[in-house]
């Protein structure tokens, strides 16, 4: 059985939840569990990198890599992030910051297919609790964000923070994307 069919059943599912690891200083490490509450992915992110550099593991032992994501760039307000498949070697799409619209108004990502061409987006649930949000430091302790991901004119995703002042939880829905448009590995990432 090869790696890629072994790891598979990881993106299969259609509800995830994403929560960061508990007293975590330096760093962000996080773990991403099923709809039953398994673990099925777990990443250590590095603090202080010039270039992004992120790497999602089958477990919190990391010996096996299955997703990649770096910045295509050291500096850039809009900075676009390759993801790949680790075990294949296949670059799923990427993920492309809006740019000033996003840093100042509301968070708003473009969608993009392993070619580089522009299937989606990703954006933030209201541009009034955005700039509340970007302005007021524990404000979004308050008001947890939510994103729609759309492919064409139809949302495949929706991720929505919950409120807890203590550990970032953040519930990833892929249940209205039937036909898959959205690769869960892009999704994901």
């Amino acid at each position: 059985m090869t790696n890629i069919n072994r790891y598979a059943d990881r993106f299969s599912h259609s509800k995830y939840m994403v929560q960061t690891k508990f007293f975590r200083i330096f760093g962000g490490a996080f773990y991403v569990f099923n709809a039953e509450g398994q673990p099925v992915l777990y990443s250590d992110q590095k603090r202080f990198r010039l270039r992004e550099d992120i790497s999602l593991f089958s477990d919190e032992s990391k010996r096996a890599e299955l997703l990649r994501i770096r910045t295509q760039s050291i500096l850039d307000i809009s900075g676009a992030y390759d993801v790949h498949d680790s075990t294949s070697d296949e670059r799923v799409g990427t993920l492309k910051r809006g740019g000033l619209k996003s840093t100042f108004v509301r968070d708003y990502w473009e969608v993009r297919d392993p070619e580089g061409n522009f299937i989606g987006t990703i954006q933030e649930d209201s541009a009034l609790k955005g700039v509340i949000r970007r302005f007021f430091e524990y404000a979004s302790l308050l008001m947890p964000q939510t994103y729609h991901v759309t492919i064409g004119n139809q949302e495949v995703a929706r991720f929505s923070q919950r409120f807890n002042p203590i550990l970032m939880k953040l519930d990833v829905d892929f249940s209205s994307d039937s036909q898959q448009r959205l690769d869960r590995r892009l999704g994901l990432a």
